[in-house]
């Protein structure tokens, strides 16, 4: 089965919001269309922050965001950060989430980064022992804070 990675365009919305609903955060909810390609327009601002789908036969079944950020510390060696990991559960244990992350890691390997870090919620083991086959370590801790949406 050949699984294509390539940036997600506008027109993708449709199929890859309800994916995100399959993470188990925001209660299911996602968020509406036309907040999305606002979110999108910006998203492609960035110098080097894309989602990029995962396609099989023409259908997006995974997704994944990827950030290379410039440094100073580190020499300047960039680093990459990869967000919101998710193949649709129908298509699980078929090695999508494999070669999304295969494409992560190379495209930061290219870029010059010195690292891939990614974080993930501490309810979801198999996904860490996901992780931990591809080479992830635990390294340090993640910190976060609630912050009010108001």
């Amino acid at each position: 089965m050949e699984v294509q990675l390539r940036k997600v365009e506008e027109r993708d919305l449709p199929s890859i919001l309800p994916l995100y609903a399959q993470l188990g955060q925001d209660s299911g909810r996602i968020l509406p269309l036309d907040e999305a390609r606002r979110i999108l327009a910006r998203m492609l601002d960035y110098p080097d922050y894309r989602l990029y789908a995962a396609v099989v036969r023409g259908e997006i079944v995974g997704v994944l965001g990827l950030l290379v950020m410039d440094n100073l510390g580190h020499m300047g060696a960039p680093s990459g950060v990869v967000e919101d990991v998710v193949v649709r559960e129908d298509w699980r244990r078929r090695s999508i989430g494999r070669k999304m992350m295969d494409f992560a890691m190379n495209y930061c390997q290219s870029k010059g980064c010195y690292k891939l870090a990614l974080s993930s919620n501490l309810n979801r083991e198999e996904a860490h022992r996901f992780y931990e086959r591809l080479g992830f370590k635990k390294h340090g801790y993640s910190f976060s804070v609630e912050l009010s949406m108001d």
